[in-house]
């Protein structure tokens, strides 16, 4: 769909949802990115998957990256309430090398990796450039991310402790960080918001999301225009 077909029709399918329900979608549009996104590795327990995709979704960041290679991604729907319906999941399950796949398409898009470790010293979420847009990697509850995340990873960030435990869990840490982060974007020069298409893009899905057979009424409304609109 080009971009002034998608805009016809969000036209359209803003009559179908109340005027608070579109505000409402305006209101978190504005205050999305993508410049911060989150990857995890392996993660299995299903309570800490879910509220770490809660936080995103409460924190503005639109992906997430879910890398499976030895445990499947279980979501807790009592846990994440409802917060997948309005997020990018993208998920690497398919392959023999599913890290290297995720992080190298990052890279790729331009992202920095940043791989969170209570051993390693290089930023906290205080100090972490933001400058270039920025993929926070996760590993497992009990081992961390893997040897060739680490590899891969261009800086590591941890969060300063007080007390005698070594680290928070994964949700924990993950909400630290994202809030850190998302909070220094905000109050930066750095164009961390949408593009426009971007914009227009989850736009139209959020309202679909909102409407029910929404494909019905847009297949309707592509059929009945105008071939000179």
């Amino acid at each position: 769909m080009d971009s002034l077909t998608r805009k016809l029709v969000i036209e359209f399918l803003s009559d179908f949802v109340t005027p608070s329900r579109l505000e409402k979608i305006q209101q978190v549009l504005s205050g999305r990115t993508r410049h911060v996104t989150v990857v995890l590795e392996d993660i299995y327990q299903p309570h800490n998957a879910s509220a770490v995709l809660r936080s995103c979704e409460c924190f503005g960041v639109q992906d997430v990256h879910i890398i499976e290679n030895r445990n499947d991604y279980e979501i807790n729907p009592e846990v994440v309430m409802g917060a997948t319906k309005w997020l990018n999941l993208h998920r690497y399950r398919d392959g023999e090398f599913n890290t290297k796949a995720c992080l190298s398409k990052l890279k790729q898009q331009g992202y920095q990796l940043i791989a969170t470790s209570p051993h390693e010293d290089d930023f906290t979420p205080l100090n972490l450039p933001l400058d270039k847009p920025v993929a926070l990697l996760f590993g497992t509850e009990q081992e961390g991310l893997s040897p060739l995340a680490k590899q891969m990873a261009d800086y590591f960030v941890r969060i300063p402790m007080a007390g005698f435990t070594e680290s928070f869990n994964i949700s924990v840490s993950a909400a630290i960080c994202l809030y850190e982060l998302t909070n220094r974007l905000r109050k930066s020069d750095i164009p961390w918001p949408l593009t426009e298409d971007q914009h227009d893009e989850l736009q139209l899905a959020w309202l679909k999301a909102s409407i029910k057979s929404p494909e019905l009424l847009v297949k309707r409304f592509l059929e009945t225009r105008p071939a000179n609109h």
